[in-house]
């Protein structure tokens, strides 16, 4: 590279797993059509909030996109992020080998992370003592577990991240991701954020702002 600084960044690939579609072509089709993603909350019985409609995504089989073992040790918000990135990389048609996977990262970001582990594990420890808490509770909440396992899945070796800053975060990490690119810290990041707050204390929460 004998100008990384000035080098062009181009989107080769994309995926999708949003509450009008749960592919690329799916969710450009529903944004065409108008179609309208926002409905009654079904991930939990809302009934004594104030607020029960979400946009939730639906129909998301997390066993099509990972083995269904490993997928329930991880929080819904990093199984979306792994099926949205799998779908990124073969849309770009991008083959990472040992030859280039130290030149292709991961940047993920998540305003919340594993929020629902979090209050699953809030009850567990309130009802049952702090001993019965998961071993796993940590690495399926913290933020930074979607671009961990996106990287695994992918078999991407090069720099890895996390952006927190609310409902920028995904916005956020396509930006930082560039600048891996740009200034020649990566040849390809795989970039953008997930969510999976539809939550009983999330929803609490936002409805009380």
């Amino acid at each position: 590279m004998t100008n990384p600084a000035g080098r062009r960044v181009v989107v080769t690939g994309m995926g999708a797993i949003t509450p009008i579609g749960n592919t690329l072509e799916a969710y450009w089709e529903g944004l065409a059509t108008g179609r309208n993603g926002i409905g009654p909350i079904t991930l939990f019985d809302p009934v004594r909030h104030a607020c029960r409609i979400a946009g939730e995504v639906k129909g998301f089989d997390p066993s099509a996109h990972m083995d269904l073992k490993e997928s329930k040790r991880m929080d819904r918000f990093s199984q979306l992020a792994v099926a949205a990135s799998k779908q990124a990389v073969a849309h770009a048609g991008l083959e990472i080998t040992e030859l280039n996977a130290e030149r292709v990262g991961v940047l993920i970001g998540s305003g919340i992370g594993g929020i629902k582990v979090m209050e699953d594990q809030q009850t567990i420890f309130a009802e049952r003592g702090p001993s019965r808490c998961s071993p796993f509770m940590i690495p399926m909440m913290i933020a930074n577990m979607a671009a961990g396992l996106t990287a695994i899945h992918i078999g991407a070796k090069g720099p890895n991240s996390c952006t927190v800053t609310a409902c920028a975060a995904g916005a956020n990490a396509v930006g930082d991701a560039f600048r891996l690119v740009k200034d020649g810290y990566a040849d390809a990041m795989v970039a953008g954020g997930s969510e999976a707050a539809v939550t009983p204390l999330s929803i609490a929460g936002f409805a009380a702002c």
